[in-house]
């Protein structure tokens, strides 16, 4: 008996630091999962961070307004389309170095601006036509190598015939930079911009509206299919092997590489039906395919939590299946297949491979405004920047992965939320 009791106790404290050693080996991963994603979180934040800045340069410009506006004084697009934007930029800067007098040093001179700068100049004075003939005094952005330079990112070390800056332009940079004429601020073009060939000018609103319209198209052609589909499989489909085949099928589907789903839209949506090429009608309906076997098998797994009793209290009341199923069921489960669904969302907004099979990957410099409109998409603009020789660019996108990635936590946050919060304890 005390033989029995000894082992009894040995087995009882065996089996405690079995539970101890596997708690201890839980935390130690989410630990390590933790620090790894603080680790690429840093290093990507630790690449990007600078570009929420952007050099510009202080200018005195006077425009002649006899030359822009009209005989009524309004502003004139076909004036304003054959006046030298880019010139009367050169030459304010020009003034704050009179001693600049050869040729090849006033053409390095006008290169540390922007090759934008005209057209900013030109916007404002379209939108304040009062201040022609005035002396006004803009901030106008200096060039990627100009900026990268101001912030500790261009390597002078190397020799002058291997830079992309001169020596005369770095001094002249000093120089302006001392005097408060150049300084780094903050870089609202970034968040208001689309995409440009020019680091400096390069936005991410093109990208972001070009995902949201994508997705909206994604989630309208996603959900509804999804949901019939799953109520299909639940209540209507008779067990056998034609429903065995579908939904092992279905399961099959959620693993196969998105890239598969980009050839068939690109087969499918734009050979045999003509949809628009790089258009977020055409990208959505090919994230919809790759999202709708996620949220079959969200759905499924909800409407097979809720009891069988209330659907059977429903048909008991004379209610048909598929009204036991909308109006009982489906309500209920609700909150799991809204989780599934903004988890597809996030799966789907993420996705590159797909998009770049029916041309998103099209350099647009205009915002999309329609569903059939020329577009891009977040995942895509990052690969077209991170693959850009610029160092600029570089940081570009990588500020634009963050800005993603906080997209993508605040979307997965939002349906442990959702989850919590409505879902029924049984």
């Amino acid at each position: 008996m005390k033989k029995n009791s000894l082992q009894i106790d040995r087995k009882l404290i065996a089996r405690k630091r079995a539970e101890i050693r596997l708690k201890i080996y839980g935390i130690v991963s989410i630990s390590i999962a933790l620090i790894m994603l603080s680790t690429l979180i840093i290093s990507i934040g630790l690449s990007g961070y600078s570009a929420l800045q952007q050099a510009y340069v202080k200018l005195d410009i006077i425009i002649e307004g006899e030359k822009i506006t009209d005989e009524n004084g309004m502003f004139s697009n076909k004036k304003a389309l054959l006046f030298n934007w880019d010139g009367a930029v050169s030459n304010a800067l020009l003034k704050k170095f009179p001693s600049v007098k050869k040729r090849s040093d006033k053409k390095s001179l006008r290169s540390l601006m922007s090759s934008n700068s005209g057209f900013e100049l030109r916007e404002y004075f379209k939108q304040n036509p009062q201040d022609f003939d005035k002396k006004i005094t803009l901030w106008l952005t200096a060039s990627d190598d100009f900026d990268q330079y101001l912030k500790g990112r261009f390597n002078v070390e190397v020799l002058e015939k291997d830079r992309r800056l001169n020596d005369n332009q770095l001094q002249w940079i000093d120089f302006l930079s001392e005097n408060r004429i150049a300084d780094l601020k903050f870089n609202t073009g970034f968040f208001t911009n689309a995409d440009s060939r020019e680091p400096e000018s390069a936005g991410i609103l093109g990208a972001v509206v070009g995902s949201s319209l994508t997705l909206i198209i994604t989630v309208l052609f996603a959900l509804p299919l999804a949901v019939m589909a799953s109520i299909y499989l639940e209540y209507f489909a008779k067990p056998g092997r034609l429903t065995d085949f579908i939904e092992v099928n279905i399961n099959n589907l959620a693993a196969i590489p998105s890239i598969v789903f980009g050839l068939l839209g690109l087969s499918i949506f734009l050979s045999l039906f003509g949809f628009p090429r790089s258009a977020p009608l055409v990208g959505g309906l090919c994230l919809g395919l790759m999202t709708i076997p996620t949220i079959i098998i969200a759905t499924r797994a909800s409407i097979r939590a809720v009891p069988p009793s209330i659907k059977d209290a429903a048909l008991g009341l004379g209610a048909s299946k598929m009204q036991a199923a909308l109006h009982h069921v489906i309500p209920l489960a609700a909150p799991g297949i809204l989780t599934g669904t903004i988890i597809g969302m996030a799966q789907a907004l993420g996705e590159t491979a797909p998009l770049l099979m029916i041309g998103m990957v099209a350099f647009i410099i205009e915002t999309p405004n329609s569903f059939t409109s020329a577009a891009t998409a977040m995942p895509v603009q990052i690969f077209m920047w991170s693959d850009s020789a610029e160092r600029a660019f570089y940081e570009r996108s990588s500020l634009a992965i963050l800005f993603l990635v906080g997209f993508l936590i605040a979307m997965n946050s939002l349906a442990v939320i959702l989850r919590r919060k409505f879902e029924k304890k049984w």
